[in-house]
């Protein structure tokens, strides 16, 4: 890890707050944003989304937290609530700043740079000195204070977190072309046209320079989405114009003119958790025997909800390459490449494969409704390529079956999306149904 320097202090520390963005519609994770704000999406079994930035900033002695949030927010309310609780001591703590109506304004927010403008008036009484604006949608590992520590070096008044990525993946971020001295000189948001991405390549030189090894073809720095602004520059570049309602769009490239912007550059795994196929993709990662992240870290735990549930029971099945959560009961089934969540219950001749079974959030007990199938994958059902999400009821030789060749597709109960078939949460698949 990047040894710190003296500047980043404890008595730093206190006056760097962070402001999570957790309000967007998710509309590409949809159906598992369906009824839950994207940050509140399940990961792995046992996490949220909204767990990996919160956890980065308290490993990085960051406690002062706001989170923004707009849609479908109740369910990352109760998670935060929660599970979030700082000694009153510390002062520490976890606010939720949901979208309000006030005499300025009463509209939704417009973007993530319009979402922490409608919030100035809370966040200006904190007397923070310094902010870091980070994504609810993103799975890395982070310490904080190296990116403040450059940013205190620099003395940058903003300090964007920077990654390689090849050419085509360049299409979808803010890219960005810096000096020797990491200085940004230009800014595009998903550039497009091939002679602003040829402008925009970055010479081996410069990764040397910054101690970044450069994977063949990775010629760009990216965007990670992870901000540190001096408080008075936030407040004054998102005053300065209300037309600017993006962080990437509008408010980076023209900060370029007039203040002093360094990238901070990034080692290590991320991934933005945008879309069913990248949830879904990531997600297999993790079960297999070297996964690119690793929740396991007894030096950066992910902290999550702590729930009393009894341990998982397996019973005469076969279970190969899977993250298996508390509270489930395998029984006489087999799963393989598959990430099985809290209270789940796989019932005997059950086949589950390359998927994820979000589990429950509540024990249903021994008498069922009788007009539908019992929570969980009914007997002697097949699934494959799907994401189940919380409180399904899968009946009794079910097929489901996804692939890459699958369109998308709006049905009852289950929707697909980039060839994954997904059940809504709460979603019934009655006895013999094929999804295939």
């Amino acid at each position: 890890m990047q040894k710190l320097s003296d500047a980043v202090s404890r008595d730093f520390l206190k006056s760097v707050g962070a402001i999570v963005l957790g309000g967007g519609r998710g509309t590409r994770l949809y159906p598992l944003t369906k009824v839950r704000a994207k940050p509140a999406v399940p990961l792995c079994g046992h996490y949220r989304l909204i767990d990996i930035p919160l956890s980065n900033c308290i490993h990085s002695d960051i406690n002062r937290i706001l989170v923004l949030t707009q849609f479908n927010s109740h369910s990352l309310n109760r998670h935060i609530k929660n599970t979030y609780k700082f000694d009153e001591f510390s002062g520490g703590s976890v606010e939720i700043l949901a979208a309000e109506q006030t005499n300025e304004t009463g509209d939704w927010f417009q973007g993530t740079a319009d979402a922490v403008r409608k919030h100035l008036a809370h966040i200006r009484q904190r007397g923070l000195k310094h902010f870091l604006i980070l994504s609810g949608d993103q799975l890395y590992r982070m310490d904080y204070r190296t990116m403040l520590d450059t940013h205190l070096s620099k003395d940058a008044d903003i300090t964007v977190a920077a990654l390689p990525v090849d050419r085509n993946s360049a299409r979808s971020f803010g890219i960005m072309k810096v000096n020797r001295d990491a200085a940004i000189r230009e800014f595009v948001e998903k550039p497009r046209d091939e002679k602003v991405l040829d402008g925009l390549v970055t010479p081996k030189k410069v990764f040397e320079d910054f101690g970044l090894h450069q994977e063949a073809g990775k010629d760009y720095l990216a965007s990670m989405g992870v901000y540190a602004f001096k408080a008075e520059v936030l407040e004054e570049a998102l005053l300065h114009n209300l037309d600017w309602v993006d962080f990437g769009k509008e408010i980076l490239p023209n900060a370029l003119k007039k203040y002093r912007v360094f990238a901070h550059m990034f080692h290590g795994f991320w991934e933005d958790i945008g879309t069913v196929r990248s949830y879904f993709d990531v997600s297999m990662a993790m079960t297999t025997p070297d996964p690119p992240f690793e929740f396991h870290d007894p030096d950066h735990i992910i902290y999550t909800h702590a729930r009393m549930l009894p341990g998982v029971k397996i019973l005469n099945s076969k279970v190969d390459d899977a993250i298996v959560c508390s509270g489930t009961r395998i029984d006489n089934a087999t799963v393989r490449d598959s990430i099985i969540g809290i209270r789940s219950t796989i019932r005997p001749g059950a086949v589950v494969e390359r998927s994820i079974v979000l589990g429950a959030d509540y024990f249903e007990g021994p008498n069922p409704p009788k007009d539908k199938p019992p929570i969980g994958i009914g007997r002697n059902s097949k699934i494959k390529q799907a994401i189940i999400d919380h409180n399904a009821r899968i009946g009794e030789n079910v097929v489901i079956r996804g692939s890459d060749k699958l369109k998308d597709y709006d049905g009852d109960g289950f929707a697909i999306r980039d060839g994954i078939v997904v059940v809504f949460k709460s979603g019934i698949i009655p006895s013999g149904t094929r999804i295939e």
